[in-house]
C-alpha cells in the first residue's frame, strides 16, 4: 500500500498561506455549481470541501470521504463553525474502497486532489469513481509535482482511461498536475473487469 499522508499533516494543509497559490474558488469555480451533488475523496481537514460547500449552495450536498476520522472530525468542525455543516456528508472509508456502492450515478462532479498517488489500488479508484459519477460528470484530478513525477500521473491518466474517462483538459494548478475528466460512454459494465485487467 502507498503512504498515507498521517492525519496531524493535516493542519498543515488548511493554512491560509496555501490560498496563495491554490485559491479553491479560483480552481474549482469553473466546474462547481449551485445545486450540484459533489464528491470529494480524501478531503484532509477541508481545504477544498467548504468552499465546494459554498459554490454548491444551500441546495447542494457534498460527500467528504476519507479513511482516517481523525481528518474528517476537523473538518466536521470547521464546517459547522462556517455554518456548511447541512451541505456536507461524512464517511469514514476502508483502505481497500470508498464504500460509495449505495451511491451509484449519484454525483455531478468529483475533486481527487493529492490523493491518488496514497491508493493500493489506482485503477479500483477510477471504476468506483464511474461508478459514482452520473453520465456526462467531470473528475478533476490533481496530484503534486513533489511527489508524484509526471510519468506516473501519466500512467494514472491511463488507468482512468482503461475504466472510460476521457482528458477533457489540462487546467493549471499551481505545483500540480492536473486533468479534467469526464466518462466517455464506455459500457460502465466492463469497467470493474477493465480496472482488475489494470491492475
Amino acid at each position: 500500500m502507498a503512504h498515507v499522508c498521517p492525519w496531524w499533516l493535516g493542519y498543515f494543509l488548511i493554512i491560509p498561506l496555501r490560498r496563495w497559490r491554490q485559491d479553491p474558488r479560483k480552481t474549482l469555480a469553473p466546474y462547481v455549481h449551485e445545486g450540484m451533488t459533489l464528491l470529494e475523496p480524501g478531503p484532509g481537514m477541508g481545504f477544498f470541501t467548504l468552499e465546494l460547500a459554498r459554490l454548491a449552495g444551500e441546495s447542494g450536498r457534498i460527500m467528504a470521504v476519507d479513511i482516517q476520522s481523525k481528518m474528517l472530525e476537523k473538518l466536521q468542525r470547521r464546517a459547522e463553525k462556517r455554518g456548511l455543516r447541512d451541505r456536507i456528508e461524512m464517511r469514514v472509508a476502508h483502505a481497500d474502497s470508498m464504500g460509495l456502492a449505495d451511491r451509484k450515478g449519484t454525483f455531478d462532479f468529483a475533486l481527487a486532489f493529492a490523493m491518488v498517488h496514497e491508493l493500493p489500488s489506482v485503477a479500483l479508484f477510477f471504476c468506483e469513481t464511474d461508478e459514482a459519477l452520473r453520465p456526462g460528470a467531470l473528475l478533476l484530478l490533481a496530484e503534486p509535482r513533489g511527489h508524484v513525477k509526471t510519468a506516473q500521473f501519466e500512467a494514472e491518466l491511463q488507468a482512468a482511461a482503461a475504466v472510460g474517462f476521457t482528458v477533457v483538459e489540462r487546467p493549471a494548478i499551481s505545483g500540480s498536475h492536473a486533468a479534467l475528466l469526464r466518462i466517455c460512454g464506455k459500457p460502465r459494465a466492463n469497467a470493474r473487469a477493465d480496472a482488475a485487467a489494470w491492475g
